[in-house]
């Protein structure tokens, strides 16, 4: 189940930068390049560079890189926030975001189709923590075709988070626009956390997130990204399990949350309705008080530059007296 990430750790990039030289600005006779002059230099002196990605390995990657292949959604969304949508040429089969998207090669979804990768001719691969061991021998056939192959972390917090839109602006040139990029991410979560600091402990709800329907139930527990959303937006997550544990429903009677969200992904049913409909959950403070909101599985769940709007989403539907007004 594509919603049950392993708990992997995550590993920061290491980045080498090197400099353009040119003349001294006192020497009449050397002409000062332009702004665009020196961007370039400095782009182009950016390469090569090794990164040591999130499981221990060092990629180098020779220039910056032309044609890109992403593995995972997440991991295409930094890259187009990166601006880098042109040079991306091939794309996992659940891609859905940015809209453009829908008309780049399809390379496969769990199981990556590598003919069809090392055909697209790229420089570089993205890959991912949560499913690299599963491919391992796939991102080996990619790595001796000498294409680099970046693994990034699977994500348990933000700030992981942040570290992964990092490290795909590194060895993509683009560090800059990823720094801003997390620098706004941070200023969104500041903004949120402002609006939710005053709210006293016996105000604070409790919640249930439901990523995936009944009949198997698999919520959001300690150590993971979304549990860390709950937080910053100063409410209680009744499951203290760790990660992503599957649910008894009379487990969720029994800790009676005053909101339940829904994040369901693929699942075309209607969440809201097949929750306030199962045998029991009636007498739920959520269902009584119509507190059930299903919010946009990807914005919530991809570990991504949208995830700080999917902090706001899940404040909505917590506290839509603070935050719908």
């Amino acid at each position: 189940m594509k919603k049950l990430y392993t708990l992997l750790f995550a590993l920061l990039l290491a980045v080498g930068i090197l400099t353009g030289c040119g003349g001294s600005p006192e020497e009449p006779t050397v002409e000062t390049p332009n702004e665009e002059n020196q961007a370039s230099e400095q782009e182009e002196a950016s390469f090569p560079l090794t990164i040591t990605d999130a499981l221990d390995n060092e990629v180098v990657i020779e220039a910056k890189p032309e044609k890109i292949v992403s593995l995972i959604p997440s991991n295409t969304e930094i890259a187009y926030a990166l601006g880098l949508g042109e040079q991306i040429v091939g794309v996992s089969d659940f891609d859905n975001f940015p809209e453009e998207v829908v008309e780049k090669e399809k390379i496969g979804n769990m199981e990556i189709n590598i003919e069809k990768i090392i055909s697209l001719s790229p420089n570089l691969v993205l890959a991912h923590a949560s499913s690299a061991h599963n491919s391992e021998a796939g991102l080996q056939q990619l790595k001796d075709a000498g294409i680099a192959v970046l693994v990034v972390n699977d994500a348990q917090n933000l700030e992981d988070v942040y570290k992964g839109i990092l490290m795909v602006g590194s060895a993509t040139g683009e560090l800059d626009e990823a720094e801003t990029i997390v620098a706004d991410m941070k200023e969104k979560i500041e903004e949120i956390q402002a609006k939710v600091k005053e709210i006293k402990e016996t105000d604070r709800k409790t919640v249930f997130v439901e990523v995936s329907p009944a009949p198997e139930i698999y919520s959001v527990g300690a150590n993971t990204f979304m549990n860390e959303m709950l937080q910053i937006i100063n409410a209680k997550n009744v499951v203290s399990e760790d990660g992503w544990p599957k649910m008894d429903p009379e487990a969720v009677i029994e800790r009676n949350p005053d909101v339940i969200i829904t994040t369901h992904g693929y699942y075309t049913g209607d969440p809201v309705s097949d929750v306030v409909s199962r045998d029991g959950w009636q007498d739920i403070t959520a269902v009584k008080n119509e507190q059930v909101v299903d919010v946009d599985s990807d914005m919530v769940t991809r570990t991504g530059p949208r995830i700080a709007q999917g902090v706001e989403e899940i404040a909505k539907a917590v506290y839509p007296e603070i935050f719908n007004q």
